[in-house]
């Protein structure tokens, strides 16, 4: 066999294409990446789109997507496993824990029937504005009362004096509402019934409905 051959073999043997390796998840995280999905998912109180879910957990979207999907077999019952009372959603271009429909009435009730306790100062003011500009996203609220409101509105939720409403068109944020709960509690049958707001402001501005559009 002359040389002039074997290069023309060499030249007719087709190129392999590179394997993709599977990314190295990183040492400082613990577990896989499903169970570090669970503990963002755990606490969090607004969808998480997938990039911010891969960003947290240290892992690629490709692999974050499908181990998302396996939690949904998971908890839907349909891998083999009991179903939860919870289940996984992508709501509003996020995902989020979310209580099953067939038990809504059973939490509502729970909730409903803890013993009161007063609110805060903050809580108070956060519930009115929800109360005055629903639906608005948290992020609104935070920017009427400019400080952080998280802990907040998760303490209403908890409560049961709002809820989620809807998602806004644009951003996909939580839109949150009042529940009758809170109209029972004030003893009022509608939010019309609710008093003006300009009044009640410290300086008796009338710029609280210019603020969020």
């Amino acid at each position: 066999m002359t040389d002039d051959t074997t290069t023309e073999e060499a030249e007719l043997e087709p190129e392999l294409e590179p394997v993709e390796q599977p990314a190295e998840e990183p040492a400082e995280f613990p577990g896989g990446i499903a169970q570090r999905l669970e503990a963002i998912l755990m606490i969090a109180d607004e969808p998480l789109s997938v990039v911010s879910l891969a960003t947290a957990v240290g892992a690629p979207v490709p692999a974050v997507r499908k181990a998302l999907a396996a939690l949904v077999d998971d908890y839907d019952g349909t891998s083999g496993t009991a179903e939860r009372g919870f289940e996984l959603r992508e709501v509003g271009g996020g995902w989020r824990f979310y209580v099953r429909a067939e038990y809504d009435d059973m939490v509502a009730g729970f909730v409903g029937g803890q013993a009161p306790a007063r609110l805060s100062q903050a809580a108070l003011e956060t519930l009115a504005v929800i109360a005055y500009k629903q639906p608005v996203t948290r992020s609104q609220v935070a920017s009427i009362r400019a400080v952080n409101v998280d802990s907040v509105v998760r303490t209403l939720l908890a409560r049961g004096l709002i809820t989620e409403v809807s998602t806004h068109p644009e951003t996909g944020a939580i839109l949150y509402g009042t529940t009758d709960l809170l109209m029972q509690q004030l003893g009022i049958n509608s939010l019309d019934e609710l008093p003006p707001i300009s009044p009640l402001l410290d300086d008796g501005s009338e710029g609280f409905d210019d603020i969020v559009g």
